[in-house]
């Protein structure tokens, strides 16, 4: 089965957890290779690689200092990122609202809730 492109678009980019670990770290500050390469204890090349796929697809801009090249994240990708995920949020809300409920009924003990019927079994405490 072929692999989806990673450069296409935001998603692909940070469906990579080496990436996302990239961006946590640009998140903080800007950075040089050498210093991502020595946070995240991985070789320079690798860390190139998927700073190439980020910026590609955005999420990362890179600047010169002199010599050295920094890079940043650029949040605007994200949004769309952002957006998708908060439809999931809300939905998963609800579900975690319900099971609250849920559970809170089961916490009461039987007959003390207005719409439960007492223990048949009477009080066994």
């Amino acid at each position: 089965m072929a692999r989806a492109a990673t450069t296409t678009d935001a998603f692909n980019a940070v469906a990579e957890p080496r990436r996302r670990e990239i961006l946590d770290a640009l998140a903080q500050q800007e950075r040089g290779v050498g210093e991502l390469a020595e946070l995240l204890h991985v070789a320079q090349p690798v860390v190139s690689k998927h700073l190439k796929v980020l910026r590609e697809v955005g999420l990362v801009e890179v600047r010169d200092d002199g010599r050295r090249r920094l890079y940043r994240t650029d949040a605007r990708p994200l949004q769309e990122i952002h957006a998708w995920v908060g439809r999931y949020e809300r939905l998963w809300e609800e579900r975690f609202e319900l099971i609250d409920e849920l559970l809170d009924t089961l916490d009461d003990p039987p007959g003390t809730r207005p719409d439960q019927p007492p223990d048949p079994r009477g009080d066994r405490s």
